[in-house]
């Protein structure tokens, strides 16, 4: 074995450390992910997915289902290491994976245009976290089109 020092990337993930702690960032991945699908030119929004977007089981042909799983598997890889803010996202949109249809895309372009305005974001890891505290939330099924329920979690680790 050899000591190749400090880290800087592991598993993708860039390590940035700093005075308080570290830093866990992907803005590589996801230049690249916005590159590879033809994104980079999009203008970005404010929030990764609309609210009153009301998506629904595609009962016709697929439109481009390939990709759309090539997309959903990249930004699945950013939200488990560093962008939890795609989470809920992330989970809508992959129960269309099978068959999406063009409103399914329309929100997956919506989440790579979020993004984009926000590519710099970063985990922060303070040196000295003090408390772990738990947050937790669960919404049963919503309406008659969906039988999957959506619950979310949130865990902070220091201040």
């Amino acid at each position: 074995m050899k000591d190749l020092g400090e880290a800087d990337v592991i598993l993708g993930v860039k390590i940035r450390k700093t005075e308080n702690g570290f830093s866990l960032c992907q803005s590589h991945y996801i230049e690249k992910i916005l590159k590879k699908f033809g994104c980079h030119d999009e203008i970005p929004v404010r929030t990764p997915y609309d609210p009153s977007a009301c998506l629904k089981k595609n009962k016709g042909d697929s439109v481009s289902q390939a990709d759309y799983a090539k997309i959903i598997g990249s930004v699945m890889f950013l939200m488990n290491y560093t962008r939890p803010d795609i989470a809920y996202a992330v989970s809508r949109l992959s129960r269309y994976t099978h068959n999406p249809n063009k409103e399914h895309w329309d929100a997956l372009r919506r989440l790579l245009r979020y993004l984009k305005g926000t590519m710099n974001l970063c985990l922060h890891f303070n040196k000295y976290p003090t408390v772990l505290e738990g947050f937790c939330d669960v919404n049963w099924v919503t309406n008659n089109d969906e039988v999957s329920s959506t619950s979310g979690y949130v865990f902070t680790l220091g201040n």
